[in-house]
């Protein structure tokens, strides 16, 4: 892949980690153990891109064809990864004609957090798919997101005020940028994870060989991460000794 330097913030200060995702994707939370694992890695850095699968003309309500669409996908995903689906997503919201999928609000969620604390933004993914997948909570409705925004120990009225900040314009912006980025990296989907060096050049990383090895996927970034550290600067030449005579080299 050729380089990507406008995405990669190449400061030589380590590898980048790009996560293109999009928080109703359930492969999306397949991957959260690896985007986890990602994190713990010393000199690595991880950042997320929303690529808004579901928004706009593509948003749509829960329905029985819905349900019989994302349940293969979702037991294929817990056999595959052991990530846990509750009964209160599969026999509640499943069934919760009532909801909509949007992913608009969701993401304008995640800009909120990581403007309100470095990291935030990843922090507030993990506690999506938790919401979503395991407790069967609407995520496309603000007042679940602030109360999910409590439970992340952010202050009520400073969230909402970044939310604010962060709807409209500035995430429908955000949504366009993640799905050009998608485009130059070669992604046909969500997830896409792409590896930038510090000199930009980048390449997309296929994580179905990691997916329920996240322990073995840390091992392997651990050494992506440690072989792009910059060497380190050469000692001082010692000044040459120099005299009446000239300087001895």
């Amino acid at each position: 892949m050729a380089a990507m330097t406008d995405a990669a913030d190449a400061t030589g200060a380590g590898a980048t980690l790009h996560y293109i995702f999009d928080p109703l994707c359930g492969w999306c939370y397949a991957a959260a153990p690896l985007v986890d694992a990602a994190r713990e890695v010393p000199g690595l850095k991880v950042e997320f891109h929303g690529g808004g699968m579901m928004t706009g003309a593509n948003r749509r309500p829960i329905t029985p064809q819905w349900r019989d669409y994302v349940l293969p996908h979702d037991h294929r995903i817990a056999e595959m990864t052991g990530q846990p689906f509750g009964e209160r997503y599969f026999e509640g919201l499943l069934r919760d004609t009532g909801a909509v999928m949007d992913s608009e609000p969701p993401t304008t969620a995640v800009l909120a957090a990581e403007s309100l604390r470095p990291g935030g933004g990843l922090d507030m993914i993990h506690s999506l798919q938790r919401a979503h997948y395991v407790d069967g909570r609407r995520i496309a409705d603000v007042e679940v997101l602030k109360a999910i925004a409590g439970e992340l120990g952010f202050e009520t009225e400073a969230f909402a005020s970044a939310f604010e900040r962060q709807s409209g314009e500035a995430t429908s912006r955000h949504i366009a940028e993640s799905r050009q980025f998608l485009q130059r990296a070669g992604g046909q989907g969500f997830p896409t994870f792409v590896l930038v060096q510090p000199d930009g050049s980048a390449s997309r990383v296929d994580i179905g060989p990691w997916l329920g090895r996240a322990e073995e996927w840390k091992k392997q970034l651990a050494a992506v991460a440690e072989a792009s550290k910059p060497a380190p600067a050469a000692a001082d030449a010692p000044a040459p000794a120099c005299g009446p005579d000239g300087c001895a080299i």
